[in-house]
């Protein structure tokens, strides 16, 4: 993500969080549940893996492991992959709360490279 958001030459004044936490994930050190945060601070991205329970961000996704590995074996451009984020939010196995568009298009291009190693 980080590499993605750098590729993109985002704005300088940009300031933008991402926080993703596994509904069923596991306990991690320190009190903190598996998920990622990804930070945008003044153009520059950071990444950490780990969030705490009650953490939030401009964007919250909340996601079981197996919704994310079936988005996650899904290019962006796949017609199943529009049809199981909707299956997959209406299940209650993915929540987003805020604007996944705030991200921008590069964002995209970062879940393919995601797929791809997946695969």
């Amino acid at each position: 993500m980080c590499e993605g958001a750098r590729e993109a030459a985002l704005p300088p004044g940009l300031h933008l969080s991402l926080m993703e936490r596994f509904l069923d994930g596991a306990a991690l050190p320190g009190g903190q549940v598996a998920g990622l945060r990804f930070d945008i601070r003044d153009g520059r991205p950071a990444f950490r893996i780990g969030v705490g329970p009650d953490e939030t961000g401009d964007i919250m996704i909340e996601v079981t492991a197996a919704a994310s590995r079936t988005l996650n074996t899904l290019y962006g451009a796949d017609p199943r992959f529009g049809a199981e984020f909707i299956r997959l939010q209406k299940a209650g196995a993915l929540r987003i709360a805020g604007d996944l568009g705030q991200l921008g298009s590069w964002f995209d291009a970062v879940h393919d490279r995601i797929v791809t190693r997946t695969a």
